[in-house]
């Protein structure tokens, strides 16, 4: 783990908590990747969604933060069906303990230390 991955995390507005939580855990200094933060703070629009496909694009990765949330975040489904067309690797984590949710399409994994950094070692 010599190399330094860059992430994308793309998560649904109302788990911003469960994202600054994984942004902590990427600031241990035994942390395989760095990590970048798009949230969204203005409406979408066609300029938001250049910017996060160019961040994207730029990343090695993407985690998506998955919970109830999810279903109802047209924006955290754009960034997984954008990371997708760029042909990222996606692993989908589970925001919460008592939250399975699941998305189409998207292998999801418990919040495990083991899991992000088996994952950020595969890229």
């Amino acid at each position: 783990m010599t190399n330094k991955k860059t992430i994308f995390i793309a998560f649904a507005i109302e788990d911003e908590g469960q994202r600054d939580f994984l942004k902590g855990q990427s600031l241990n200094t035994n942390s395989s990747f760095e990590y970048i933060d798009m949230s969204v703070k203005e409406p979408y629009d066609s300029e938001w969604k250049k910017r996060v496909r160019t961040r994207i694009k730029r990343s090695d990765g993407v985690i998506a933060l998955i919970s109830k949330n999810s279903l109802e975040s047209t924006g955290q489904e754009w960034e997984i069906l954008c990371s997708k067309e760029e042909q990222k690797k996606v692993l989908g984590i589970w925001a919460y303990k008592n939250d399975r949710t699941n998305i189409e399409g998207l292998s999801t994994k418990v919040w495990t230390w083991d899991n992000i950094k088996n994952f950020i070692d595969s890229l």
